[in-house]
């Protein structure tokens, strides 16, 4: 068996997934804002949990696969590739206090610290580098999935394959994931991940705006890149904590009308996907929020008569850690040969290519997805991975 150790890079916490084959043997989860401060932290707990193959370093905006031995610069490569972003944009975030900027420092801190270990540790891709999705559906996008929602939507493969008894390769279904910041809708057909929204494409998730009208950009003017925390059901309730949103949303018609809208998006998005998927065998729900009854209950009211709405399980032997974590482990578990191996194949998850700005074609965008080939080509040692199909 193959011991594969998962780093999610969540808005809370960074959980950590060990997994020896199909089954979870250790779990633990360390609150973001103190592995921001001192990413050492998670270096002593990596450390304690012994001995694995294999570590999936958290991947934010995701890479084609590579691990550290392809990376020539690790801090670029997890700030300008991994996070879409610049030192100068992060230091600003942080010094502003701001949740989804703080997560953004301690990952690239982690990736460093990473790199100049002497551990096995890679790097996957998101959904946009992915060979499964028709180059049509990537046109003008960027996130159409984030590294973590991939690996979710890979725990969801083989989640339904053993729920349903079937090869991963007959797995059909719509993945609705509802995590604390953003959500995202994905397509999986015959065990590929087929299309999907992120969680800049969707409506408002609890933290970020989600997908903006042109015109609100425009009137905007000059955009940060933490303005994306901003704008979702917690700003309309100004309240963070999303059980007591909801508490809010009984008295409150504003933080109402967020959480209606948030909800309705999501449907909008799901039945929307069935231009693609005319029959899914199930909607799997995963994420924080749709651990909340109230959540849960809504979105199976709404969704049930396409097919059965189910919560994701996860793995055997998982008890607190959340799904990203645990996909992270099994697409590492697979990518070095282990049990998982399989649903690497199907997935095609060796075969992603390109920069998560491949596909955009505006033309205020063009000298960006240049620059960003361009720093893929500098940091990454295999040339070849930075260039789209």
């Amino acid at each position: 068996m193959v011991k594969a150790l998962g780093i999610d890079p969540g808005t809370k916490s960074f959980d950590l997934v060990v997994i020896d084959g199909p089954k979870v043997v250790c779990e633990y989860s360390i609150e973001t804002a103190e592995v921001a401060k001192n990413p050492e932290i998670l270096i002593n707990v990596i450390e304690s949990l012994g001995d694995v193959d294999i570590i999936v370093g958290p991947s934010g905006y995701g890479t084609p696969v590579v691990c550290n031995e392809d990376i020539l610069d690790a801090e670029r490569f997890a700030i300008e590739i991994l996070l879409l972003s610049s030192k100068e944009d992060i230091k600003e975030g942080v010094r502003r206090g701001e949740l989804g900027m703080a997560v953004y420092d301690a990952l690239a801190k982690v990736v460093k610290y990473l790199w100049m270990s002497r551990h096995k540790v890679c790097y996957i891709p998101s959904i946009i580098l992915l060979p499964t999705v028709p180059t049509h559906r990537k046109i003008n996008r960027i996130d159409m999935g984030t590294a973590d929602k991939l690996a979710v939507a890979a725990l969801a493969i083989h989640d339904e394959s053993i729920r349903l008894g079937i090869e991963y390769e007959e797995t059909r279904f719509i993945l609705v994931e509802l995590g604390f910041g953003y959500n995202a809708v994905i397509a999986v057909n015959e065990g590929k991940v087929v299309d999907g929204y992120g969680g800049t494409l969707t409506g408002m998730g609890f933290l970020t705006i989600g997908a903006i009208d042109a015109e609100v950009v425009v009137a905007g003017r000059v955009w940060n890149r933490s303005d994306v925390f901003y704008g979702g059901v917690s700003t309309l309730c100004n309240e963070y904590n999303p059980e007591k949103a909801l508490e809010l949303a009984k008295v409150d018609e504003l933080c109402r009308a967020g959480f209606d809208s948030m909800l309705e998006s999501i449907e909008h998005r799901v039945r929307g996907m069935l231009t693609i998927i005319k029959d899914p065998y199930e909607v799997i729900l995963s994420g924080r929020l749709s651990r909340i009854a109230k959540i849960y209950d809504e979105l199976r009211r709404r969704l049930s008569d396409i097919a059965p709405v189910v919560r994701i399980k996860g793995l055997e032997g998982a008890r607190m850690s959340k799904e990203a974590a645990q996909g992270y482990a099994i697409l590492g578990e697979g990518i070095a040969g282990g049990y998982f191996k399989d649903l690497i194949k199907v997935m095609k998850i060796m075969m992603a290519k390109g920069t998560t700005l491949s596909w955009v074609y505006h033309p205020r965008v063009i000298n960006v997805r240049r620059k960003l080939e361009q720093t893929c080509m500098e940091v990454i040692r295999r040339k070849e991975l930075c260039k789209p199909f």
